[in-house]
This record gives C-alpha cells, structure tokens and sequence, in this order.
C-alpha cells in the first residue's frame, strides 16, 4: 500500500512539474512571436500575441530624472511597420526568467537593440502575461533603456 502511496505522489509530482514547464515553454512562445512580428514589422503577427497591452519604457532625462513613458498600442504598431526598410534593427534578447502563477505569468528579459549593425542601448523587457483561451497574451510590457552598465 505505501509503494502505491508514493507512485501516486511520484506521478503526481511530475503531472505539476511537467505543466510548469510547458507553460514557460508557452509563455517564452509568445515573447519570441511577438518579436518575430516585431522584427518583420508584422503587425498582424504582434496583435496575435498581445490582449489589450499596456507599453511603458522607463528612462532617464538629459538632467538625469527618472522617466516613465506611456505608450498607446496602435502607436506603437505605427512606428513600427513605417520602419524604412533601409534601417535595420534586431532586438536581441539575452534570455528569459519566467515567473508563473495560474493564468498569470511575468517575464523577465534582457535585452541588447542593434541598429543598422551597431549598439544603440540595452535594458531589461518585463512582460505580464495571461492565459485566456488556453493561450498565453501579453497584457503589459515596461522596458529599460540605457547606453551604459550594458554587457
């Protein structure tokens, strides 16, 4: 009976891990689509990936005052397909901590943005996501930017 005991807990545990990481993998899907949007100035693609987003950026003024910039969506979406196509830009993204609890997930990922093949700023991405439908959306994004303490 014990060895029964602790082959349903094994499973068990393993059904609660196994979800976890599904759902970082999920979560980490819907990032790396918005990007791929993102980079191909694809704006059908980024509205797949967003459900009713928030943009902030946070940074610094010329005095050196903490900033913090609210963005509409649609703007964002407009300044990023009416990218001429003679500007190249990638934002790289140096990895991915993923923080979940039930529908909701956060995001963590630092960033480096090249542009024309030359650094231009780095900074950290924080994305809050949700699962609605079975699918992970993002709901808020707040990035950093700076040109300096960058790797």
């Amino acid at each position: 009976m014990l060895r029964f005991i602790l082959l349903v807990l094994l499973f068990l545990t393993q059904m609660v891990f196994g979800q976890g990481s599904t759902d970082e993998a999920a979560v980490k899907e819907t990032i790396d689509e918005f990007f791929t949007g993102f980079h191909q100035q694809d704006s059908i693609q980024i509205k797949a990936t967003v459900f009713n987003p928030v943009m902030q950026t946070i940074g610094k003024s010329k005095e050196g005052l903490t900033l913090v910039r609210t963005e509409t969506f649609s703007n964002f979406l407009k300044s990023i397909v009416s990218i001429p196509e003679d500007k190249v830009y990638q934002e790289k993204l140096l990895g991915y901590e993923i923080k979940i609890d039930g529908d909701m997930a956060h995001a963590w990922t630092p960033y480096e943005f090249w542009l024309n093949d030359e650094f231009s700023h780095c900074g950290v991405n924080s994305f809050q996501l949700v699962r609605k439908d079975d699918d992970w959306k993002i709901i808020y994004i707040v990035d950093t930017r700076r040109r300096e303490g960058c790797q």
